[in-house]
């Protein structure tokens, strides 16, 4: 995946560290593949919104009905998910993360979504933490102190942006990329196999999913990313 043709990503100081040539190309892979069906997504979701603003009250729909009264099940959840009594989340801010993954809660939820500004700054940056909370290398010296994450920290799980949300900073084709896919597959394809490495895997929390179309997208974006860099499917929670 080397053809970079039709990209453009704003300047910023972290822009090569970041966007490496091989890193810009899975992310406009995964928004080339993926960004009709999201937009009819969207489209989808302005049409049924109308039809409740008129009067349609939501239901169950009989096409999921064998789903809801079948009997099946899913894969155990990893290990460092089986616990999850205490979360907490936060922007992936440096100082913010440390504390979180040093505070004694069993999860931490770095949030690129709600809780963060969305600006190019704050993108970035949030990046580099995850980065380096993955490899243990997260450290902050700040106004004299010095600040870094203990042996035992919380498990971390990351909230990329919404569907609905564009990343302005990253165009493909002319058109501004899909956040989600640029928050995903960056994180993704720079920290996969060192989390699997690690004994961990990358966990995600996916936000404000309106319906089980909505899902499937993002499972078919996990597959496709999986299969692309060569690790097993099932490896992302």
């Amino acid at each position: 995946m080397t053809n970079l043709d039709g990209i453009e990503i704003s300047e910023h100081e972290l822009r090569d560290e970041i966007f490496t040539p091989e890193a810009t190309a899975f992310v406009a892979d995964l928004v080339r593949t993926f960004r009709d069906r999201r937009i009819e997504l969207l489209r989808s979701r302005r049409i049924r919104q109308e039809k409740f603003d008129t009067g349609l009250r939501p239901d169950f729909l009989p096409e999921t009905a064998e789903i809801r009264s079948g009997t099946w099940t899913v894969s155990p959840p990893p290990k460092d998910l089986l616990d999850r009594r205490v979360e907490i989340t936060g922007p992936p801010e440096r100082k913010m993360m440390i504390n979180a993954l040093n505070s004694g809660a069993r999860v931490f939820m770095a949030d690129f979504e709600d809780s963060s500004s969305p600006t190019w700054d704050n993108m970035l940056n949030g990046q580099v933490n995850i980065r380096d909370a993955i490899r243990r290398d997260l450290t902050l010296r700040r106004d004299g102190k010095s600040y870094a994450i203990n042996d035992e920290i919380a498990t971390l799980v990351i909230r990329p942006r919404g569907w609905h949300l564009p990343e302005r900073h990253v165009q493909v084709d002319g058109r501004p990329a899909a956040a989600s896919l640029v928050d995903f597959g960056l994180i993704f394809f720079h920290n996969v196999r060192e989390a699997l490495d690690r004994g961990t895997a990358p966990y995600f929390y996916l936000p404000k999913l309106e319906n089980h179309h909505e899902a499937r997208l993002w499972n078919d974006v996990f597959c496709h990313a999986q299969d692309a860099l060569g690790v097993p499917r099932g490896s992302i929670k």
